[in-house]
């Protein structure tokens, strides 16, 4: 097994952990996806020590290149409880719609040596997984996509198509079967190159859940919703075909099914026998990290999406920015922003976040969204609303936004929401 750091998990948000002791280790970060500021691990060191410190991301990287790597683990504020990611995301995923907000959740570094970690420490297979099946439901329930695909066939006299001689004269002529034409022709149907893809990537799936009734719970009736329309697709394709296919804006949802497809068919080095060797108590995986405040903000999408349906906007585009969320009903209208920190747990804040959602309460073209058009309506002061987790509350939004003011400023509130745990 890959030797992690100290032999244990981290959890997110750790702060100075001593590293000194580690030969080969020096200051760098490690950061999500390249993007500046966006840091998931990074060691500082001063003329005395180094230190270890971990962000709001949770995976696994290597810190020294084949010879140490770090594991992060999903834990928001205690050491005996797991962060039950799979059920955030299952949740959030009810919505078709959210689906198109995921791009940004996780980063997959398949170019770099694999890390060898326990099979229970493996966060992203699952992701992948659940996130491919949610999508494969909206697109089963829109009904698949017909188009045309070319077949193949040995005909017995008559010719269909185009003749391929080669294959005519190695299987037919030599063989004294002079009435057998082979033909390539083109037909319409559900045959289509996206749908074998789709059925494959469905037959790893479940070859994968087999192995863990866990996850196969949680999914159980979306793959008894989605398998009987794959029954007359052929899962024999050609791979290298993925570069090929070009997306029809009608069927917006394939495109991101077929990206989903190539990941978990790469994760398996498109061998579906290395699905088999899961049941080993380790696995090899790429170095991955997932966001979890970008994960805290899809889910809580969903609860709101629960409770007011299509009143709740996601990420309205204002003047310089995007609250995460706002509220648009004829008798509410509020800004309201996810935090994935644990000050809020306390009887405090952070005055960044205060200005932050003050700016958006303030920005004539978000206020123009909320209904606020002339000068005088976008005078008003505007509700503002903070979304944080905390394991001592519900796992269900207050039915009153406004029950918990945040003291020192006028109509803004926080609200505390339970994140799902896993109960070993």
């Amino acid at each position: 097994m890959s030797k992690l750091l100290f032999n244990r998990a981290f959890s997110e948000h750790t702060i100075g952990v001593d590293v000194s002791s580690i030969d080969g280790l020096s200051s760098s970060s490690i950061l999500f996806k390249q993007k500046d500021g966006c840091v998931c691990i990074e060691i500082t060191e001063d003329t005395t020590s180094k230190k270890l410190n971990s962000n709001y991301y949770i995976g696994t990287d290597w810190l020294n290149k084949n010879k140490t790597a770090v594991y992060v683990a999903p834990k928001i504020n205690d050491e005996a409880q797991q962060t039950d990611y799979l059920r955030m995301l299952f949740s959030c995923l009810r919505h078709s719609d959210v689906a198109s907000f995921t791009n940004d959740l996780y980063e997959i570094k398949f170019e770099e040596p694999f890390i060898e970690i326990e099979q229970k420490q493996d966060l992203i297979t699952p992701l992948l997984i659940i996130q491919f099946l949610q999508i494969l439901k909206s697109i089963v329930k829109k009904g698949l996509k017909k188009s045309y695909y070319k077949i193949e066939q040995n005909l017995n006299s008559k010719i269909k198509g185009k003749v391929l001689v080669a294959q005519t004269l190695k299987h037919n002529i030599i063989k004294n079967q002079p009435t057998k034409t082979y033909c390539q022709y083109n037909e319409f149907g559900l045959n289509c190159i996206e749908n074998r893809i789709l059925k494959k990537t469905l037959n790893f799936v479940q070859r994968y859940l087999a192995l863990f009734p866990e996850y196969s719970k949680l999914v159980a009736s979306v793959i008894n919703y989605c398998s009987p329309a794959f029954q007359n697709v052929d899962a024999n394709v050609d791979l290298r075909t993925l570069k090929s296919i070009t997306h029809n804006s009608f069927f917006k949802e394939y495109k991101e099914a077929i990206y989903l497809s190539n990941l978990i068919l790469k994760r398996f080095g498109y061998n579906i026998k290395e699905v088999e060797t899961l049941n080993n108590e380790t696995v090899k995986v790429p170095p991955f990290w997932i966001d979890m405040p970008k994960l805290f903000e899809l889910y809580v999408l969903g609860l709101l999406k629960d409770k007011y349906y299509n009143d709740i906007k996601f990420q309205i585009q204002g003047t310089y920015g995007q609250p995460d969320f706002a509220l648009v009903s004829e008798n509410h209208k509020m800004i309201i922003d996810t935090k994935y920190k644990r000050k809020y747990q306390q009887e405090k804040y952070q005055v960044e976040d205060i200005r932050q959602l003050s700016g958006y309460a303030r920005d004539k073209k978000v206020l123009s969204k909320l209904g606020y058009k002339t000068e005088q309506e976008q005078g008003r002061i505007i509700d503002c609303l903070i979304i944080y987790p905390d394991q001592l509350a519900s796992e269900r939004l207050n039915a009153n936004l406004k029950e918990i003011p945040i003291s020192g400023f006028t109509r803004f509130y926080k609200m505390p929401i339970k994140l799902p745990i896993i109960n070993d």
